[in-house]
């Protein structure tokens, strides 16, 4: 899959090195929340959205939580994050976090809803 915006980003989307970390589709389902891990964060700095991955299919759909108007467990798509611009096209509006290390879901989740209920 190509990436567009790669001269603006400088970094990719998506690694090796996190496709062979992340889970299969559905593969960490049973698992409870303590042990589900996030391997990859993408968030776009204009607007406070956080996406966090669990589970990947390989090609495009991610599996897990993400923080925006809601903080909700659900699907994502790498292709759609990729494509989203700003600027008249010219300016990539979701970036990877080229710092996050993989973290427990039940403390992201923790953190995010705190966020959103205002706790500091």
């Amino acid at each position: 899959m190509s990436e567009p915006y790669q001269g603006q980003r400088r970094h990719k989307m998506m690694t090796e090195e996190i496709r062979k970390r992340l889970p299969k589709l559905y593969e960490t389902e049973n698992l409870p929340i303590e042990e589900k891990m996030a391997q990859v964060k993408y968030f776009s700095p204009y607007n406070g959205w956080r996406w966090y991955a669990v589970e990947f299919d390989g090609e495009d759909t991610f599996f897990g939580l993400v923080e925006g108007f809601e903080v909700e467990w659900g699907y994502f798509s790498l292709s759609e994050m990729m494509n989203v611009a700003l600027g008249g096209n010219t300016l990539p509006a979701v970036e990877r976090d080229l710092y996050f290390v993989p973290t427990s879901m039940k403390q992201i989740e923790t953190e995010a809803r705190n966020r959103h209920a205002g706790v500091a």
